[in-house]
């Protein structure tokens, strides 16, 4: 059955962060309708993540997009930070509520991921 809400969402993707950055995974997070509270019984789920540089290969790339599609039970919109256009990716960056990054230190005051980047959602796991 396909997921219906931003938090389902989140809470499927926190509790399956260390699968997900067995696939180099160093950062992502939910962007689009989700986020925007406008998804529809058919909308994908557009997920934006990072890859360790080395970790970075195709093979890791649809691995983990398979992985999503049948952990979420939809279609799954995955990009990368690198393929960010310069006309759509800021605002995909203002809007993107990361679940998880390498530094979980949550200093900042500003209610940003560690990265600097975005909002954090309180799902972040080491």
């Amino acid at each position: 059955m396909p997921v219906s809400s931003k938090q389902e969402i989140l809470t499927l993707l926190s509790a399956h962060a260390a699968r997900i950055q067995q696939y180099g995974v160093t950062k992502y997070g939910l962007f689009g309708s989700f986020v925007r509270d406008d998804a529809h019984v058919d909308s994908d789920v557009d997920i934006l993540v990072e890859f360790d540089p080395p970790q970075k290969t195709f093979d890791n790339f649809i691995q983990l997009a398979f992985f999503l599609e049948e952990l979420l039970g939809c279609q799954v919109d995955l990009i990368t930070t690198d393929a960010l256009s310069p006309y759509i990716g800021p605002r995909i960056l203002q809007e993107v509520e990361y679940v998880s990054c390498e530094n979980t230190d949550f200093a900042s005051t500003n209610n940003c991921c560690p990265c600097g980047i975005g909002r954090r959602t309180g799902f972040v796991n080491a």
